[in-house]
Protein backbone atom coordinates (compact mmCIF):
# COMPACT_ATOMS: atom_id res chain seq x y z
CA UNK A 1 0.00 0.00 0.00
CA UNK A 2 1.31 3.77 -0.52
CA UNK A 3 1.38 5.78 2.44
CA UNK A 4 -0.74 8.73 2.26
CA UNK A 5 0.59 12.60 2.92
CA UNK A 6 -1.28 15.21 4.27
CA UNK A 7 -1.32 18.77 1.48
CA UNK A 8 0.58 21.14 3.31
CA UNK A 9 3.18 18.42 4.64
CA UNK A 10 6.83 19.10 4.29
CA UNK A 11 6.65 15.48 1.99
CA UNK A 12 4.08 16.70 -0.13
CA UNK A 13 5.61 17.06 -3.30
CA UNK A 14 3.75 14.53 -5.44
CA UNK A 15 2.97 15.67 -9.46
CA UNK A 16 0.58 13.54 -10.53
CA UNK A 17 -2.23 13.69 -13.57
CA UNK A 18 -4.49 10.80 -11.74
CA UNK A 19 -7.50 9.64 -12.85
CA UNK A 20 -9.96 6.66 -12.90
CA UNK A 21 -9.49 4.58 -15.91
CA UNK A 22 -11.69 1.11 -16.89
CA UNK A 23 -9.97 -1.58 -18.87
CA UNK A 24 -12.31 -4.25 -19.99
CA UNK A 25 -14.14 -5.16 -16.96
CA UNK A 26 -10.76 -3.92 -14.82
CA UNK A 27 -11.55 -0.12 -12.89
CA UNK A 28 -8.32 1.42 -11.85
CA UNK A 29 -6.91 4.89 -10.37
CA UNK A 30 -4.17 5.39 -12.95
CA UNK A 31 -1.00 8.03 -13.33
CA UNK A 32 -1.14 9.66 -16.78
CA UNK A 33 2.51 10.32 -18.31
CA UNK A 34 3.74 11.70 -21.10
CA UNK A 35 0.24 12.32 -22.63
CA UNK A 36 -0.71 8.75 -23.81
CA UNK A 37 0.38 6.48 -21.03
CA UNK A 38 -1.40 5.46 -17.93
CA UNK A 39 0.30 3.67 -15.43
CA UNK A 40 -1.72 1.71 -12.80
CA UNK A 41 -1.39 3.08 -8.82
CA UNK A 42 -2.24 -0.39 -7.64
CA UNK A 43 -4.21 -0.41 -4.04
CA UNK A 44 -5.26 2.81 -5.08
CA UNK A 45 -8.29 4.45 -4.22
CA UNK A 46 -9.37 8.52 -5.66
CA UNK A 47 -12.22 9.21 -4.08
CA UNK A 48 -10.50 8.03 -0.57
CA UNK A 49 -7.41 9.70 -0.91
CA UNK A 50 -9.48 13.26 -2.35
CA UNK A 51 -11.86 12.79 0.62
CA UNK A 52 -9.21 11.84 3.41
CA UNK A 53 -7.83 15.13 1.71
CA UNK A 54 -4.54 13.10 0.88
CA UNK A 55 -2.76 12.07 -2.09
CA UNK A 56 -0.46 8.73 -2.74
CA UNK A 57 3.50 9.58 -1.80
CA UNK A 58 6.33 7.12 -1.02
CA UNK A 59 9.28 8.79 -0.40
CA UNK A 60 9.67 10.14 -3.92
CA UNK A 61 8.42 10.50 -7.61
CA UNK A 62 10.57 7.40 -8.39
CA UNK A 63 9.66 5.06 -5.63
CA UNK A 64 5.90 5.35 -5.88
CA UNK A 65 4.44 1.74 -6.77
CA UNK A 66 3.29 1.12 -10.17
CA UNK A 67 1.30 -1.51 -12.25
CA UNK A 68 0.17 -2.66 -15.59
CA UNK A 69 0.71 0.20 -18.29
CA UNK A 70 -2.39 1.19 -20.62
CA UNK A 71 -2.14 3.39 -24.14
CA UNK A 72 -5.33 6.32 -22.60
CA UNK A 73 -6.62 5.30 -26.06
CA UNK A 74 -7.95 1.82 -25.13
CA UNK A 75 -9.02 2.95 -21.97
CA UNK A 76 -12.80 4.33 -20.75
CA UNK A 77 -13.16 7.07 -18.57
CA UNK A 78 -14.59 6.70 -14.97
CA UNK A 79 -16.03 9.21 -13.02
CA UNK A 80 -13.61 11.01 -11.02
CA UNK A 81 -15.15 10.88 -7.04
CA UNK A 82 -19.02 11.99 -6.16
CA UNK A 83 -18.02 15.87 -5.29
CA UNK A 84 -20.17 16.54 -1.69
CA UNK A 85 -20.84 20.20 -3.70
CA UNK A 86 -20.21 21.66 -6.63
CA UNK A 87 -19.90 25.23 -6.57
CA UNK A 88 -19.38 27.55 -9.60
CA UNK A 89 -18.76 31.58 -10.15
CA UNK A 90 -20.69 33.54 -12.20
CA UNK A 91 -19.48 36.91 -13.79
CA UNK A 92 -15.93 36.41 -13.35
CA UNK A 93 -13.93 37.01 -16.94
CA UNK A 94 -14.14 40.65 -17.87
CA UNK A 95 -14.89 39.71 -21.66
CA UNK A 96 -18.19 37.43 -20.55
CA UNK A 97 -19.23 40.79 -18.38
CA UNK A 98 -19.06 42.95 -21.50
CA UNK A 99 -20.43 40.66 -23.59
CA UNK A 100 -23.70 40.25 -21.62
CA UNK A 101 -23.40 44.10 -20.62
CA UNK A 102 -23.25 43.39 -17.03
CA UNK A 103 -22.15 45.18 -14.49
CA UNK A 104 -18.86 43.56 -12.91
CA UNK A 105 -19.59 42.13 -9.40
CA UNK A 106 -17.82 43.55 -6.62
CA UNK A 107 -17.82 40.39 -4.67
CA UNK A 108 -17.65 36.89 -5.64
CA UNK A 109 -21.19 35.64 -7.28
CA UNK A 110 -21.51 31.78 -6.39
CA UNK A 111 -24.26 29.22 -7.03
CA UNK A 112 -24.53 25.28 -6.99
CA UNK A 113 -25.03 22.89 -9.04
CA UNK A 114 -26.15 19.16 -7.69
CA UNK A 115 -23.64 17.31 -7.76
CA UNK A 116 -25.88 14.16 -9.17
CA UNK A 117 -25.35 16.43 -12.60
CA UNK A 118 -21.66 15.32 -12.81
CA UNK A 119 -20.51 13.05 -15.39
CA UNK A 120 -16.60 11.95 -16.32
CA UNK A 121 -14.54 12.78 -20.12
CA UNK A 122 -16.05 11.04 -22.97
CA UNK A 123 -19.80 10.90 -20.93
CA UNK A 124 -22.55 11.90 -22.53
CA UNK A 125 -24.32 15.45 -22.19
CA UNK A 126 -28.53 14.85 -22.48
CA UNK A 127 -30.65 17.19 -23.30
CA UNK A 128 -34.38 17.55 -22.27
CA UNK A 129 -37.21 17.54 -24.79
CA UNK A 130 -38.17 21.11 -25.74
CA UNK A 131 -35.15 22.49 -23.17
CA UNK A 132 -34.75 25.25 -25.19
CA UNK A 133 -31.18 27.05 -25.57
CA UNK A 134 -28.42 25.07 -24.08
CA UNK A 135 -25.35 26.59 -23.72
CA UNK A 136 -21.51 24.80 -22.42
CA UNK A 137 -19.60 27.00 -20.30
CA UNK A 138 -15.61 25.66 -19.90
CA UNK A 139 -14.07 26.63 -16.76
CA UNK A 140 -11.27 26.12 -14.27
CA UNK A 141 -12.33 24.17 -11.39
CA UNK A 142 -9.95 23.46 -7.51
CA UNK A 143 -10.40 20.57 -5.99
CA UNK A 144 -10.92 20.88 -2.43
CA UNK A 145 -8.31 19.11 -0.61
CA UNK A 146 -8.96 19.71 3.39
CA UNK A 147 -11.62 21.22 5.51
CA UNK A 148 -12.14 25.27 4.82
CA UNK A 149 -13.56 27.40 7.16
CA UNK A 150 -13.13 31.07 7.73
CA UNK A 151 -9.66 31.46 5.60
CA UNK A 152 -7.88 34.34 4.82
CA UNK A 153 -6.89 34.10 0.43
CA UNK A 154 -3.01 32.70 1.43
CA UNK A 155 -4.53 30.25 4.10
CA UNK A 156 -6.82 29.41 0.93
CA UNK A 157 -4.37 28.59 -1.49
CA UNK A 158 -3.28 25.87 1.15
CA UNK A 159 -6.55 23.94 0.62
CA UNK A 160 -6.45 23.47 -3.09
CA UNK A 161 -5.75 19.95 -3.74
CA UNK A 162 -5.40 20.42 -7.85
CA UNK A 163 -7.40 21.49 -10.48
CA UNK A 164 -9.47 19.68 -13.23
CA UNK A 165 -11.95 21.09 -16.51
CA UNK A 166 -15.93 21.44 -15.47
CA UNK A 167 -18.34 22.03 -18.15
CA UNK A 168 -20.76 24.48 -16.48
CA UNK A 169 -23.76 23.47 -19.03
CA UNK A 170 -26.50 25.95 -18.59
CA UNK A 171 -30.33 25.54 -20.00
CA UNK A 172 -29.86 29.39 -21.19
CA UNK A 173 -33.77 29.80 -21.97
CA UNK A 174 -34.97 28.07 -18.93
CA UNK A 175 -32.40 30.11 -17.18
CA UNK A 176 -33.71 33.20 -18.29
CA UNK A 177 -37.17 33.04 -18.08
CA UNK A 178 -36.69 32.00 -14.08
CA UNK A 179 -34.27 35.24 -13.76
CA UNK A 180 -37.32 37.18 -15.55
CA UNK A 181 -39.52 36.10 -12.39
CA UNK A 182 -36.99 36.53 -9.97
CA UNK A 183 -36.38 32.62 -9.16
CA UNK A 184 -33.59 30.45 -8.30
CA UNK A 185 -31.65 29.29 -11.49
CA UNK A 186 -31.00 26.24 -9.92
CA UNK A 187 -33.13 23.89 -12.36
CA UNK A 188 -31.32 25.52 -15.43
CA UNK A 189 -27.60 24.72 -14.41
CA UNK A 190 -27.96 21.46 -12.59
CA UNK A 191 -30.29 18.99 -14.27
CA UNK A 192 -28.70 15.18 -15.09
CA UNK A 193 -25.50 15.42 -17.42
CA UNK A 194 -24.99 19.03 -17.08
CA UNK A 195 -22.00 18.81 -14.94
CA UNK A 196 -18.61 17.36 -17.27
CA UNK A 197 -15.35 17.33 -15.30
CA UNK A 198 -12.36 15.66 -16.04
CA UNK A 199 -10.75 14.23 -17.73
CA UNK A 200 -8.32 13.51 -14.47
CA UNK A 201 -6.99 15.76 -11.46
CA UNK A 202 -3.85 17.71 -11.94
CA UNK A 203 -2.00 17.93 -8.53
CA UNK A 204 -1.17 21.49 -7.54
CA UNK A 205 2.60 20.52 -7.78
CA UNK A 206 1.78 19.72 -11.35
CA UNK A 207 0.15 22.93 -11.90
CA UNK A 208 1.83 25.32 -9.33
CA UNK A 209 0.09 28.72 -10.95
CA UNK A 210 -3.10 29.23 -12.63
CA UNK A 211 -2.44 32.77 -13.40
CA UNK A 212 -2.38 32.75 -17.39
CA UNK A 213 -3.84 29.56 -18.73
CA UNK A 214 -4.95 29.60 -22.45
CA UNK A 215 -8.51 28.28 -22.09
CA UNK A 216 -11.22 27.55 -24.62
CA UNK A 217 -14.35 25.99 -25.87
CA UNK A 218 -14.73 23.98 -29.17
CA UNK A 219 -17.99 23.09 -30.91
CA UNK A 220 -17.57 19.87 -33.86
CA UNK A 221 -14.22 22.38 -33.64
CA UNK A 222 -14.80 25.67 -33.88
CA UNK A 223 -13.57 27.79 -30.94
CA UNK A 224 -16.22 29.19 -29.66
CA UNK A 225 -14.44 30.43 -26.13
CA UNK A 226 -11.04 31.73 -26.50
CA UNK A 227 -9.03 33.57 -22.93
CA UNK A 228 -6.81 33.25 -20.63
CA UNK A 229 -7.10 32.51 -16.53
CA UNK A 230 -5.54 36.25 -16.17
CA UNK A 231 -8.98 37.66 -17.25
CA UNK A 232 -10.66 36.09 -14.15
CA UNK A 233 -11.64 39.39 -11.56
CA UNK A 234 -11.44 37.01 -8.68
CA UNK A 235 -8.38 34.28 -8.15
CA UNK A 236 -9.18 30.82 -6.98
CA UNK A 237 -7.54 31.12 -3.32
CA UNK A 238 -10.13 34.70 -2.97
CA UNK A 239 -12.98 32.79 -4.14
CA UNK A 240 -12.42 30.07 -1.56
CA UNK A 241 -11.82 32.48 1.00
CA UNK A 242 -14.25 34.37 0.32
CA UNK A 243 -17.00 31.56 0.33
CA UNK A 244 -15.18 29.88 3.74
CA UNK A 245 -16.56 32.81 5.58
CA UNK A 246 -19.68 31.60 5.59
CA UNK A 247 -19.93 27.83 3.96
CA UNK A 248 -17.67 25.35 5.33
CA UNK A 249 -15.76 23.87 2.45
CA UNK A 250 -14.72 19.48 2.67
CA UNK A 251 -12.63 17.25 0.88
CA UNK A 252 -13.58 16.76 -2.47
CA UNK A 253 -15.90 19.77 -3.03
CA UNK A 254 -15.51 21.73 -6.30
CA UNK A 255 -15.36 25.59 -7.03
CA UNK A 256 -15.28 26.20 -10.25
CA UNK A 257 -14.18 29.91 -11.42
CA UNK A 258 -16.49 31.07 -14.08
CA UNK A 259 -16.39 31.05 -17.89
CA UNK A 260 -15.06 33.51 -20.50
CA UNK A 261 -16.30 35.12 -23.04
CA UNK A 262 -17.90 33.65 -26.68
CA UNK A 263 -21.02 31.42 -25.31
CA UNK A 264 -22.62 29.28 -28.10
CA UNK A 265 -25.80 27.02 -27.79
CA UNK A 266 -25.33 23.36 -28.54
CA UNK A 267 -27.46 20.54 -30.06
CA UNK A 268 -27.88 16.75 -30.34
CA UNK A 269 -24.89 15.27 -32.68
CA UNK A 270 -22.51 18.29 -31.40
CA UNK A 271 -18.94 17.50 -29.81
CA UNK A 272 -17.94 19.37 -27.29
CA UNK A 273 -14.51 20.16 -26.20
CA UNK A 274 -13.24 22.08 -23.22
CA UNK A 275 -9.14 22.69 -22.73
CA UNK A 276 -7.07 24.13 -20.49
CA UNK A 277 -3.39 24.61 -20.99
CA UNK A 278 -1.85 22.70 -18.34
CA UNK A 279 -4.53 20.37 -17.68
CA UNK A 280 -6.11 18.67 -20.80
CA UNK A 281 -9.23 18.63 -23.06
CA UNK A 282 -12.35 17.49 -21.60
CA UNK A 283 -14.57 16.09 -24.11
CA UNK A 284 -17.98 15.11 -24.56
CA UNK A 285 -20.89 14.04 -26.98
CA UNK A 286 -24.36 15.89 -26.92
CA UNK A 287 -27.08 13.66 -27.70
Amino acid sequence: MLSLVKIGDPAYNLRMKIGRFAFGEKEFTGMVKEGSIVVELPDVSLSSAVYDGSLFFKDSMPHIEEGDQYQIKDLRFLPLWHPRKILCLGLNYRGHIKEGDWVPPDEPVYFEKSSSCAIPHHASILLPPDIGRVDPEVELAAVIGSRAYNLDSIEAENVILGWTILNDVTARGLQRRDQAKKYPWFRSKSMDTFCPFGPWLVTIDELPSVRDLAIESRINGRVCQSSTTSEMIFSGSEVIAYISKTLTLEPGDIVSLGTPEGISPIVSGDFVECEIRGIGILANQVI
